[in-house]
């Protein structure tokens, strides 16, 4: 797939207020700085496409961008540690469960790691609420510029073993670099093999 064009559409704290549902989408998703801006502009090719930021917690909404007017990309709210109050982190907790669970034109959630540490509890229970939910998820390793090869695979396949202890299949898993431009066609491919069988719903 040739991402030509990639646009900003909207924000929202709601998911029913999202564009309408007739087109497939994809979210991405991960703990804060895990790299989530730099991935989403790597993968579109448009650099400045989503803000990128040393502050965790910069994206506070469902934030849609169009993809080629055939796809919906979704950056949502980083989960784990961020410097806000609880008021704030459970209304981004509902409003991230509430966009999950009844966005019905979600194809596929990205969850993004980042491949320089072990498994993380936070990732592992959000993965296992996906589960057990019946909502569809990949993984995505970012940041695989920061180690070297064989470290990269090492930690990968660690990776893979734990989540064997948790899951009959494990997920299909990617290895990134947005540094180095690294893992863009597979995740590419794979959104265009999902969008030739959607259905519309309406």
């Amino acid at each position: 797939m040739k991402v030509q064009e990639a646009k900003y559409v909207m924000s929202n704290s709601d998911y029913e207020k999202c564009p309408e549902p007739i087109l497939p989408e994809y979210a991405f998703i991960g703990r804060s700085n895990v790299g989530k801006s730099s991935l989403i502009n790597m993968l579109t090719g448009k650099k400045a496409l989503a803000k990128t930021s040393q502050q965790p917690g910069k994206t506070q909404m469902i934030n849609h961008f169009i993809i080629d007017d055939t796809w919906y990309l979704v950056d949502l709210p980083g989960y784990g540690y961020a410097k806000v109050s609880k008021v704030e982190r459970d209304k981004w907790e509902k409003m991230i469960h509430d966009y999950l669970h009844y966005r019905e034109n979600l194809i596929c959630t990205f969850v993004l790691v980042d491949v320089r540490h072990s498994a993380m509890a936070v990732d592992l229970e959000f993965m296992a609420a996906l589960g057990e939910a019946g909502i569809p998820f990949e993984i995505i390793f970012t940041k695989a510029d920061k180690l070297k090869p064989g470290q990269v695979a090492s930690q990968v396949a660690a990776y893979k073993l734990k989540m064997g202890e948790m899951w009959e299949e494990v997920p299909e898993m990617y290895v990134t670099s947005a540094e180095k431009n690294e893992g863009r066609e597979p995740i590419l491919a794979t959104i265009e093999t999902y969008n030739q069988s959607f259905v519309k719903t309406k």
